[in-house]
Order: C-alpha cells, then structure tokens, then sequence
C-alpha cells in the first residue's frame, strides 16, 4: 500500500492545487529532482566529461534497474531522449516491403500512424487498424482474421492517449507470433502505473515523463535478443558501433545499437531514479493506488448532470476522459485551472481512428498518480460541477 502522506511530502509541486495530468507529464519526486540538479551542478564544476566518468557505475547499473521494471535482460535495454525517439528508431530499423501488411489498434497514437502511414507510402505496404471490441478494446479474434503471412508488425497501444483502457498484450503477441509478425508495444501511458511483466511483446518503447514521474526528455526501449538480429538500424554513430578499419566498421550486438553518443546524464541519472523510486514503491502497490484514484474521479464526475465519462474497457486504470455539455474542452481545462485543477484536453487528431468511431472530436482529460489525495478528487469534482 502506497503511504501517501509520505508521497505527497516526497512531492512539493502537489501542494500547488489538485494535480491531474501524469499522463501529460508528472510531477517528480525530490529524489529525481536532486539527482538532476546536483549532476547539473557538477557538470557545471568540473565540466561535462569528467562528470559523467564519476558516475559510470550508476549509469551502467542504470540498465539493470530499467530491465527490472520492463521484465527483460539489462543488455535489451536502450536509453533515448523520448518515447518518440525510441519509436522511430526502432520502426525505421524493420525491414519491409511492397506488399508487407502492417496492424495497428484503434487506439493508435498520431505519433505512430503518421510515421507508419508514410513509410507504408514510401514502400508499398498497407497499414490495416484491427477493430475494436465491444468494451473497446483490440478484439483479439478480430485480429486472428486479419493474420497471414504477409504481416509483418502488430503495432499495439497498451494505455491510448484518449482514455482509460488497457489493452490486452500477450493474447495479441501469440497471435502475431503464429505468423512470424513482430509486435510493438507502446507503453508510453502504462510503464509506471501499470504492470508490464509477462507481456512477451518483440519491443516496448516508452517515456520517463509521464507515470514514471521522470524528467522529460527521457525515453526508454526494449529490443528482445532474437528480435534485434532481424534488425537493421540506420541511425547509427561511434557509440553504436566501432569504426575498425578505414573502410570497415562493427555495429553493437545489443539494444544500445540505438543509443547515440551524445545525450543528457543528469536527465538520463534521473530517469533511473524515477525507475528505481517506483520499484521502491512497489509496481503492484502503484498499480493500485492509480486505478484506485481512477475510479474514484470517474465515479464522482458520473454522478454530475451534464457530465459524460468517456472511458471505454474492461480493465482500466488513471487516464480519466470525459466532456461537459456545452462547454468545449478548451473552456473547461482553461476555468479548472483557474480553481486550481490542471487537466489537459485530446482531440481527434492524436487519436482518429478511435475518435472517429465514437463520435467525439474532443475531450478532457484527467490523470491523477498515487500522490493525489481523495480529498483533491473530490475538489476536482467539485470544480467540474461549478461549470456543468
């Protein structure tokens, strides 16, 4: 069980007003805080260079604590500076083909269909969204239907952007893998609040500054070993490989074939203190206190006249969405701010196809992590009932 009083004194920014965007981009412990700033400070003493050779060791062991949390090996772990980044260079690094197949969930993000759109464009693939089921979810026998040998990747959302569901992983990666397709989990919105062990996807890609409650600018990516020999990365440098001879040079055998020389330490120290913070927490007490405070907010938003909950599955978690009649989106993150409460909106372009589907071409979203107190939920709904 999480000790939220402990939390919330670990976490200075949630005194400011009832904080209810983690999904956006949290707010981070002092811990993370510190390690950032004090490396930020050394850098600033002895220069860059020299302060990251003082801290080889934790950034190595860096691996270790990512690989405990995303259920894989240290050595299929790679650091990036965004989930964006860790997408699109693991994406750019299959190979298709005209005539290749490529799968993806209602619920996929903007940031992937674009580029998925595109290089099917440039090669002649097609990419196909596998429907939903009835709670809204991928809809695994639907997706078995569309399997042949021609798929060669099942891009798959574990938390969308637009709503609270989360979406079935290891049914989804058996089927794909009965084809020979590989599978991509987007876990930019679950790592952090939600499990991710047993999930068996090819690849999982993610940010720190969402649930982790890690800086942004922050990334993560896991290649599984027998994927990565299939690969071939194309944004490559002298940390990815080694230059042997003049004319000859020796790529990395590991996830880190993805990494890039230059990147921020502080940041990326920081991010393997938000890692370690929530396995100190524990992943299941987090998981918990998260869906917890989920439905607590979707339940007293229900509760108010002209309010609609709009989120969808079986199982869901702390991404709240929902709409006030009469008042666009815009207008109600705009006047909860003025009382204090910080949401966001999402519109139909990050997520089309599962918008279009349902109609909605704007909502407010709401995100409370385990430092929010019920109390503030409450006076977050409190708020949304002023304007309804």
């Amino acid at each position: 069980m999480i000790d939220l009083e402990a939390v919330r004194a670990q976490t200075p920014g949630c005194h400011r007003g009832v904080f209810l965007d983690s999904a956006g981009s949290s707010l981070p412990p002092v811990r993370v805080l510190d390690e950032v700033v004090n490396h930020l400070r050394r850098e600033a003493e002895v220069g860059g260079y020299r302060a990251a050779e003082e801290r080889l060791d934790d950034l190595e062991a860096g691996y270790a604590v990512l690989a405990s949390v995303l259920d894989c090996h240290p050595d299929e772990v790679a650091f990036t500076d965004s989930a964006t980044r860790s997408w699109l260079a693991v994406f750019d690094a299959i190979p298709l083909a005209a005539g290749d197949r490529i799968l993806c969930t209602e619920a996929e993000y903007a940031g992937n269909a674009i580029p998925l759109l595109r290089r099917a464009e440039e090669v002649g693939a097609v990419v196909e969204a596998i429907p939903s089921d009835a709670m809204g979810a991928v809809d695994v026998a639907a997706l078995r239907s569309l399997l042949d040998e021609r798929v060669r990747l099942v891009s798959l959302v574990h938390v969308p952007t637009n709503g609270g569901l989360v979406n079935p992983v290891a049914p989804v990666v058996e089927a794909a893998h009965e084809v020979g397709a590989l599978v991509m989990l987007d876990a930019c919105q679950s790592v952090g609040q939600v499990q991710v062990t047993g999930l068996g996807a090819d690849i999982i890609t993610g940010t720190g500054r969402k649930w982790l409650r890690g800086p942004r600018g922050t990334g993560f990516l896991v290649v599984r070993r027998p994927v990565l020999e299939s690969l071939h990365p194309r944004q490559v440098d002298l940390h990815s490989g080694t230059w042997v001879g003049p004319d000859r040079y020796e790529l990395r055998d590991d996830a880190r074939v993805f990494e890039l020389w230059e990147s921020n330490i502080a940041d990326r120290l920081g991010l393997v203190a938000a890692f370690q913070y929530a396995l100190d927490l524990g992943i299941d007490a987090i998981a918990a206190a998260v869906a917890d405070r989920g439905e607590h907010l979707r339940r007293g938003l229900a509760e108010l006249p002209g309010v609609t909950v709009h989120d969808l599955g079986s199982q869901r978690c702390g991404l709240v969405t929902f709409s006030v009649s009469g008042v666009p989106a815009a207008e109600v993150r705009d006047r909860l701010r003025e009382k204090g409460v910080t949401v966001t909106v999402s519109g139909v372009t990050s997520t089309r196809y599962d918008m279009t589907r349902r109609g909605l071409d704007e909502i407010v979203r709401a995100s409370p992590h385990y430092f929010v107190s019920p109390a503030q939920l409450d006076e977050a709904v409190a708020a949304v009932a002023e304007l309804a």
